[in-house]
């Protein structure tokens, strides 16, 4: 769709655009868990003369003598926000366990706090179409982050849904020397990706049942499809075959097929991994997580992405 139809859409379109192309946009009460976290709350951060939003979960025993902790960052989906994204992936349970800093940045939009998009090149809706700097919003955010608060810079990671996922490849190729590893959950890429600086880990979770993001590759699906600009998307597989060339890896990866996933390892140098698995029950959602809305795909629960995501961060430092 061209970006001239894209600024005639009225706002009733616009809004059935980006519930339909990533379903997880309701905010929610917190998850059971996040009482058990302090919490720094929601947050602003001034870029590039706007204001930007994020939320950001500290764990309740921080302390700098207790030494450096890891960063996470969540990205929501097209279409969600930063307490969306918090309730879909359970990430603040799992920081208040294990003791890490989680944040949960938002993307922008016309309306406050709702419908959120990011620029990842080739889609989403307004971010894309305002060609809005979200890699500098990132980048400066780690900034700010890392002088409150006591974050090992070895361990700063980031992961997301669909928009967020794609916006995670982006935030990989363009921080490659901040980031030690990065997990985009049922995304793509879309073979004009420039290379890395540097090499980083990365594992990517795709959902064999997804309608929005074809695993094929090719036109996006759903009514969400014009929220992209029309370049379609490369086969699921290139996701790690492009990381596995930036990492330096051998191929062929090994391939193992389980009962309710098909996983894709590849064998890489420096202690670098890129992996990828397709979750056989799983269509347009965060497995083992919420769904993101009523109208949402109901997650695979034969996985935990979260859980998946946290070992594989752990496993791979800076």
């Amino acid at each position: 769709m061209s970006m001239i139809r894209m600024r005639r859409l009225g706002m009733p379109v616009l809004i059935a655009i980006a519930a339909a192309l990533l379903p997880h946009f309701a905010s929610a009460a917190p998850a059971a868990g996040q009482a058990e976290q302090a919490s720094a709350g929601r947050q602003t951060l001034v870029h590039d003369g706007i204001e930007r939003h994020y939320l950001l979960r500290v764990p309740a025993d921080l302390r700098p003598d207790k030494g450096r902790v890891p960063l996470v960052l969540v990205l929501h989906g097209g279409g969600g926000n930063a307490d969306n994204a918090e309730t879909m992936t359970g990430f603040t349970a799992k920081a208040s366990k294990e003791g890490f800093i989680v944040a949960y940045p938002e993307g922008s939009g016309r309306l406050k706090g709702r419908l959120l998009t990011w620029n990842a090149v080739h889609c989403c809706g307004y971010a894309m179409e305002k060609q809005v700097d979200d890699v500098g919003f990132i980048n400066a955010l780690i900034d700010k982050l890392t002088q409150s608060y006591p974050i090992d810079t070895g361990r700063i990671y980031a992961t997301g849904m669909s928009n967020g996922g794609m916006m995670t490849h982006r935030l990989g190729i363009a921080l490659s020397g901040r980031l030690a590893a990065i997990v985009p959950v049922v995304a793509t890429v879309f073979g004009d990706e420039p290379q890395p600086a540097g090499p980083l880990s990365a594992l990517m979770i795709n959902g064999a049942l997804d309608q929005n993001v074809p695993n094929a590759g090719g036109a996006p699906g759903g009514r969400g499809a014009s929220a992209w600009d029309g370049m379609p998307a490369r086969p699921m597989l290139d996701q790690a075959r492009f990381w596995a060339a930036a990492d330096a890896c051998a191929s062929p990866p090994q391939q193992i097929d389980q009962a309710t996933t098909t996983q894709w390892r590849y064998t890489c140098p420096g202690g670098k991994a890129v992996e990828l698995y397709l979750v056989k029950d799983n269509g347009h959602a965060w497995p083992g997580g919420q769904p993101g809305s009523r109208r949402g795909d109901t997650p695979s629960q034969s996985l935990n992405a979260t859980d998946l995501i946290w070992a594989f961060f752990q496993a791979h430092p800076k």
